[in-house]
């Protein structure tokens, strides 16, 4: 996010979002505080890796606050930030449109699925 200009405000914050687990990480903090393990058992399928870049890159951005304790066995905790919870709400109505349509999205899914493979079996 270094020097940039954005010409309109969703390119401003698509580039706080930029990631594919962000979102699914401002959904889940925006319910409640999360230690780091609790985070990633809800939200699934990350790796290690990545959720801690996509968490440090938020931290960086100022979305998302991370909290140390310092105690043995060690114990941090995630939380929004007032400016990662503006982002979180706004991203209320996207989650609203997703569940209206999931199945819809779930179909096409699966027809994207089903045209991959076929062009990888046809290579």
């Amino acid at each position: 996010m270094a020097n940039a200009t954005f010409s309109c405000g969703l390119e401003a914050a698509l580039s706080v979002l930029g990631g594919k687990w962000k979102p699914l990480i401002l959904y889940n903090l925006a319910k409640h505080v999360h230690r780091y393990g609790e985070l990633r058992r809800a939200i699934g399928g990350v790796t290690d890796k990545v959720l801690i870049q996509q968490l440090k890159e938020l931290e960086r951005d100022q979305v998302v606050a991370r909290t140390d304790f310092q105690e043995i066995p060690p114990r941090v905790e995630y939380a929004l930030t007032p400016f990662g919870q503006s982002l979180a709400e706004a991203l209320a109505g996207l989650c609203e449109w997703g569940t209206q349509h999931m199945q819809m999205v779930e179909r096409i899914s699966a027809r994207r699925a089903s045209a991959a493979s076929k062009s990888r079996s046809n290579a």
